[in-house]
């Protein structure tokens, strides 16, 4: 009795489920390529978008020391809360820090920069880490890269009458913060985050 196939369709089959695998398998390694470069992506990108707001934090609290300094000592002391008063002295160092702890480094240094309107830095990384060992040359070599930017936005206005020498009403996004320059202590003052805003910019 024959068999239902003849020897030699076995014979061919065997090529083509062998380079079904092959695929399968080349497929598979890619997959992984592509997901160890996307993880290293998102790893840079949170590194970035940690580095730029530590920076203009960094700047927040400036500018909050600045205006508790000035109340009560200068009459333009309504000034401080335009969020443009800032030397930004440790933002660099700032963004170093929160990099490092991504491993990763800040690159070209923290750049100041105007976002609609509001002050902030922008910010690039790179990786201290490589994408690692693929079956693609050169990315045992290859850093992930990434930047951000990061904008200190004012939170509080005021009546434009309002008298630097007099208690001053301000509205923080709906918290009412009121201030006596003749009487101010820094315990005034409400959180910096109530004053100013710190965001990362779309």
């Amino acid at each position: 009795m024959s068999p239902p196939f003849p020897c030699g369709d076995r014979g061919q089959t065997l090529p083509i489920y062998i380079w079904l695998t092959v695929i399968l398998l080349f497929a598979a390694l890619a997959f992984f390529v592509f997901a160890q470069a996307a993880s290293a992506r998102n790893g840079a990108q949170s590194a970035a978008d940690a580095a730029a707001l530590a920076a203009a934090q960094d700047s927040r609290d400036e500018l909050v020391q600045g205006l508790t300094a000035a109340i009560g000592t200068d009459d333009d002391w309504l000034d401080w809360l335009d969020g443009e008063k800032f030397q930004g002295t440790g933002a660099s160092a700032a963004a170093d820090r929160l990099a490092a702890e991504n491993d990763s480094t800040v690159q070209g240094g923290v750049q100041p920069t105007v976002v609609n309107g509001f002050p902030g830095y922008r910010v690039a990384i790179e990786t201290l880490y490589t994408v690692g060992d693929s079956i693609i040359p050169g990315t045992e070599n290859r850093h992930a890269q990434a930047h951000a930017t990061a904008v200190i936005e004012p939170r509080c206005t005021f009546a434009t009458d309002a008298d630097p020498k007099k208690p001053v009403r301000l509205d923080c996004a709906g918290h009412s913060v009121d201030i006596d320059p003749e009487h101010f202590h820094s315990d005034d003052l409400p959180d910096a985050s109530v004053l100013f805003s710190v965001h990362l910019a779309e």
